[in-house]
């Protein structure tokens, strides 16, 4: 299993904090949170790394080179912004086209197990699954509205202090997906190409997952990192 690990963005909103190297090198408890990020996929699963990287990113290249735990490293470098979606674009141009891959954002941390979005992908016979998690109140994730199976109908703002469906960061996409990308780059998965899928028909699925979460691209969640990476239960 490929993973595609999006990692390119500027993290300005923790610069206040965390300024000497991009976000996904963040450390979290004297380690970089991609690290951490990587060992919890590598326990799914995942055979080969896929690293779209931008902002900073000979730290990135310096520290990780081409393996980490025995995976090998594929770099996919984004000479200026690319946002997601044109992030991830570009670094599955560089990746064989024949198969399912993971893609999770580099600065989020979201307890989904592969088996079960594989499960959802192949049972539905879907061109996507998105990881979401059920959020008592609306904070800054894009809110997720689903049919009676899990079909994915609508992508967009929850509104405030509703609770619902919310998007966890880690998808597992089938090939056929990325013909929907939208023209034109940068541009973001969640606000551009989501939207160009599910007008396109294709088909995306939900898959709820009661794991650990925590995406540190502010200072005050970034604060609470270790103690839900720490956190076994």
């Amino acid at each position: 299993m490929r993973a595609i690990v999006l990692a390119g963005g500027l993290g300005t909103r923790l610069r206040s904090v965390v300024s000497e190297v991009p976000k996904p090198m963040a450390p979290v408890a004297g380690r970089p949170f991609l690290e951490r990020l990587l060992d919890y996929w590598i326990a799914e699963g995942v055979t080969e790394i896929v690293l779209s990287a931008g902002y900073l990113h000979g730290k990135v290249q310096e520290h990780f080179g081409n393996a980490y735990r025995g995976r090998p490293i594929i770099w996919s470098i984004e000479s200026t912004p690319l946002g997601t979606g044109g992030g991830l674009m570009s670094a599955w141009e560089a990746t064989p086209r024949d198969q399912p891959v993971l893609v999770v954002n580099g600065d989020t941390f979201f307890e989904a197990r592969l088996d079960a979005l594989k499960g959802m992908l192949e049972s539905n016979a879907a061109d996507g699954v998105m990881a979401v998690f059920e959020a008592p109140l609306e904070r800054r994730y894009a809110g997720i509205a689903t049919d009676a199976s899990g079909r994915i109908t609508g992508i967009g703002e929850a509104a405030p202090g509703r609770p619902g469906l919310m998007n966890g960061g880690a998808y597992l996409f089938a090939p056929p997906f990325f013909a929907s990308a939208p023209g034109g780059r940068p541009m973001s998965l969640e606000s551009d190409w989501f939207p160009a899928a599910l007008a396109r028909g294709q088909a995306l699925y939900a898959c709820r997952t009661a794991g650990r979460f925590i995406d540190i691209g502010v200072p005050e969640d970034y604060a609470r990192a270790a103690g839900v990476l720490d956190d076994p239960s």
